[in-house]
């Protein structure tokens, strides 16, 4: 292709470009805006600029990543997450949009349990650290501790915090074992929950480039649930929530758990935007 010195020609160009390749166009956008510091504002305003040789190279060579399957996230080392921007790399996964209804959702909840705002959070397995540094920010009063097995996705979610100005303790381990030694009030989970057999189901972009270690598990994606639903009746106050993002076709199974674990608590699925089972939840009073 022939470099662009305008920007509106570049950002035409790449969004072709994308589309030839089945890629979003959109994407051409979010990376020219990257390579820019631009706004979406500022980059409409500016679509009859010059843009220098230096640039165009480095945003046609991200635009080629893309092309290839490397996540627009991964180009940018951001995704935004509950109106706050979080770094991101191939050491943890990237948030979904359907996480942040697992904190709302959260949210409701302990403005009903917890009215003081100080409730304690639990949140296991934590990666980039996007549920436990939303929850403090959201809920300053609480303590806040989350835990992972990686040590690069701590590393991550502790850079993440300290962007953020959130105070949250990190723990490494294995699900809650970092948290055995008291009770919580909210324990939260996005844990692994693909079964190995649906690896080739998922897109490139996600198969290829993030952390198979926080995408799968064993016993057809239930494994983590099931551990934790041994786990955590030690671990709950009364009163105390428990929420977990699970796939799909999880809703079921994971409730039942849930039920076995607490009788007497109420528990529930909730679907997500698209209709779909996306979160499990276990209230106890």
């Amino acid at each position: 292709m022939t470099k662009s010195r305008r920007l509106f020609e570049a950002l035409n160009g790449a969004s072709s470009f994308l589309k030839s390749k089945g890629r979003e166009e959109a994407v051409a956008r979010i990376l020219l805006q990257h390579e820019l510091g631009l706004s979406h504002a500022g980059l409409l305003s500016a679509m009859r600029d010059e843009i220098d040789e230096a640039a165009f190279e480095r945003f046609w060579s991200k635009v080629e990543q893309h092309a290839a399957g490397v996540p627009v996230q991964h180009l940018t080392g951001t995704e935004e997450f509950y109106g706050r921007t979080f770094e991101v790399n191939e050491d943890v996964l990237i948030p979904r949009p359907e996480t942040e209804e697992l904190v709302e959702e959260t949210l409701k909840l302990a403005a009903e349990l917890f009215p003081d705002n100080n409730p304690s959070i639990a949140d296991i397995g934590t990666g980039s650290g996007i549920i436990a540094i939303t929850m403090k920010c959201e809920l300053p009063g609480s303590q806040v501790t989350a835990t992972d097995i990686s040590e690069k996705a701590l590393a991550m979610a502790k850079r993440n915090a300290q962007k953020l100005g959130a105070e949250v303790s990190f723990q490494l381990g294995d699900l809650a074992d970092p948290i055995c030694d008291r009770k919580w009030d909210i324990v939260l989970s996005n844990p692994p929950y693909i079964a190995h057999e649906e690896a080739g189901d998922l897109a490139d972009t996600v198969h290829d480039h993030e952390p198979h270690s926080a995408l799968f598990a064993d016993n057809n994606g239930l494994a983590l649930y099931e551990k934790m639903a041994e786990q955590l009746p030690l671990l709950l106050n009364k009163p105390g929530i428990i929420g977990f993002e699970i796939g799909y076709q999880q809703g079921a199974a994971v409730e039942s758990l849930l039920k076995t674990a607490f009788p007497d608590g109420k528990v529930y699925i909730k679907k997500d935007i698209n209709s779909n089972d996306r979160m499990a939840f276990c209230i106890i009073r």
